[in-house]
């Protein structure tokens, strides 16, 4: 069983791929975690076959959505979500060792870990160089290097994993700081009893009270929604997709019957997937 996952390693998305399989019946022999540099490469590497699952964030409670993942679902039809994993996340701001004493010149990390700490970068570090980079372990591993006066903002993992030395912890603006992550794979997962749907729609046209109609039949069915959220169509300028996340699974009566409704009321309806809720 191979599960990529957005690495390298030290990374939050690692921990979740960890806490994920942790959790399979699969024997612990049988199990590859296979980093990986990009979303993209996940998400490929589970359409070609090279991976039996990928591990990919796709929201945060500070944030939100991880617009590439949502992107990636509605362009490739072949992989569905098949669970999902939240994880409490705290942030370290950590060096290379030699620098601990010194002026921190520039601070390394993934753009969603920058944006949960930027009150305490503004305040902190207002002169300092600020680089995104493809994740958390990739700026761990810059500052490990030693090359230059610079920090990242990193997991603990990745702290002990590069031999770092933790400047500050507990970075985030937030308290409550958590992300969630999304288990890609082929096919969907059998009823659970406790079950999500993560769909995606395109209105027949641009009207009035369209939406309105469309949400009206999950409300209809007391089907609680969970997330809404628009993003473009890709092709014209103001047409737009809504992505929705709600309770059930697609072969449960009620909303079998809403999904049915829907599809003789929108111009897209897909399923990107149903699967067990976590916790």
């Amino acid at each position: 069983m191979r599960v990529a996952y957005l690495g390298p390693p030290g990374t939050f998305c690692q921990r979740a791929a960890e806490t994920w399989v942790a959790k399979r019946p699969w024997p612990a022999a049988r199990l590859e975690l296979v980093p990986m540099d990009t979303i993209t490469e996940v998400a490929m590497a589970v359409q070609d076959g090279q991976a039996d699952a990928g591990i990919v964030p796709i929201e945060n409670s500070v944030e939100g959505t991880v617009n590439l993942t949502l992107d990636l679902l509605f362009a490739i039809k072949e992989i569905k979500i098949q669970g999902e994993i939240v994880l409490e996340i705290e942030h370290y701001l950590a060096t290379e060792k030699s620098n601990a004493a010194g002026p921190i010149e520039v601070i390394y990390s993934h753009p969603q870990a920058l944006a949960q700490c930027r009150q305490y970068l503004e305040r902190h570090y207002p002169v300092a160089r600020i680089v995104p980079t493809a994740s958390t372990g990739a700026a761990a591993a810059l500052v490990a290097a030693g090359t230059e006066r610079a920090a990242a903002i990193v997991s603990r993992a990745a702290v002990d994993l590069y031999g770092l030395e933790v400047l500050a912890a507990g970075i985030q603006d937030f308290a409550s700081n958590k992300t969630r992550f999304v288990v890609l794979g082929h096919g969907l997962p059998a009823p659970t009893g406790r079950d999500k749907t993560s769909l995606v729609l395109a209105l027949r046209e641009n009207r009035p009270g369209g939406l309105y109609q469309v949400l009206k039949d999950f409300a209809d069915a007391v089907i609680d929604l969970t997330k809404i959220e628009s993003r473009p169509a890709k092709q014209e300028l103001g047409d737009y997709v809504f992505f929705i996340d709600c309770e059930g699974h697609v072969d449960h009566g009620r909303l079998a019957g809403v999904i049915a409704r829907l599809q003789e009321k929108t111009a897209l309806l897909e399923v990107l997937g149903s699967y067990p809720r976590w916790g």
